[in-house]
């Protein structure tokens, strides 16, 4: 019965995915499921096209930029934490955890409105830097952990060395840390890409991010690229996270045992 349990759920999870997919390689301009016949057409336009390429482009652009702030931020109020503890870096770290715990639409409510008052209401900076603030909690959770797996023993050893406090961080400490940053990174990264509430709040639809685009596209005639635009963001979110399950332990880094 249990096994049955887990089959539905996944087959639940699931169908929407393979719904999409069948219409993104469907030769048909309607919404037809399953495909009469295969095409990639679809995909072609995607990646040809240069709004959805230029869509494509600002989104990509935007994550980085956003993640490395969001990665920055997060590691330095974790250093500053782990080494003085002292009660304005707790303080900066409790911040930090806010933006998970309002609705994303009080966020991006008010940083349209500050943004409009900065005068930078319409631009991709605004939303570069709102990203890199919204999502810092993650990061800012994740790294912590590399932090509290710190030993004193490496750090008392490359002290006694001789090492001063910033050749301790390059060469010690940073690259124990490293695949959580690169973990925090990563998600912050893949969360952007997909975010349409806040670029579309603080933006409109003068910097068009490829959810905006899809967004766009629907309200004024559906076509099946939309589709091939979903699964662009599925293979994108996937592959970010094989290759960081390659190169780093996620259940370890989420803090989940498989040990029973």
């Amino acid at each position: 019965m249990r096994t049955l349990y887990l089959w539905i759920i996944a087959i639940l999870l699931t169908a929407p995915f393979f719904v999409v997919l069948g219409v993104s390689v469907g030769a048909s301009s309607n919404i037809t499921f399953p495909p009469e016949a295969l095409s990639s057409a679809w995909y072609d336009e995607l990646l040809t096209e240069a709004d959805w390429l230029a869509a494509i482009g600002r989104s990509l652009l935007i994550a980085v930029l956003a993640a490395l702030i969001s990665t920055t931020v997060a590691l330095a109020i974790n250093y500053v934490l782990w080494r003085t503890g002292s009660r304005f870096a707790k303080m900066t770290f409790a911040l930090g955890l806010g933006p998970f715990l309002l609705p994303p639409i009080i966020l991006a409510l008010g940083a349209s409105l500050f943004w409009a008052e900065v005068g930078w209401y319409g631009r991709m900076e605004a939303t570069i830097v709102s990203h890199g603030v919204f999502f810092v909690t993650l990061p800012l959770v994740i790294i912590a952990r590399g932090f509290a797996a710190l030993t004193d023993e490496v750090i008392e050893a490359a002290q006694m060395m001789g090492a001063t406090p910033a050749q301790v961080f390059r060469t010690v400490i940073f690259p124990l840390i490293a695949p959580y940053v690169m973990t925090g990174f990563a998600l912050v990264a893949i969360i952007s890409v997909n975010e349409y509430l806040v670029a579309n709040m603080i933006s409109g639809f003068v910097v068009e991010t490829l959810p905006i685009k899809i967004f766009n596209n629907v309200r004024y005639g559906y076509s099946p690229v939309v589709a091939a635009a979903s699964m662009l963001f599925v293979a994108l979110t996937v592959t970010i996270l094989l290759i960081l399950a390659r190169i780093t332990d996620l259940v370890a880094l989420f803090g989940t045992s498989q040990e029973r």
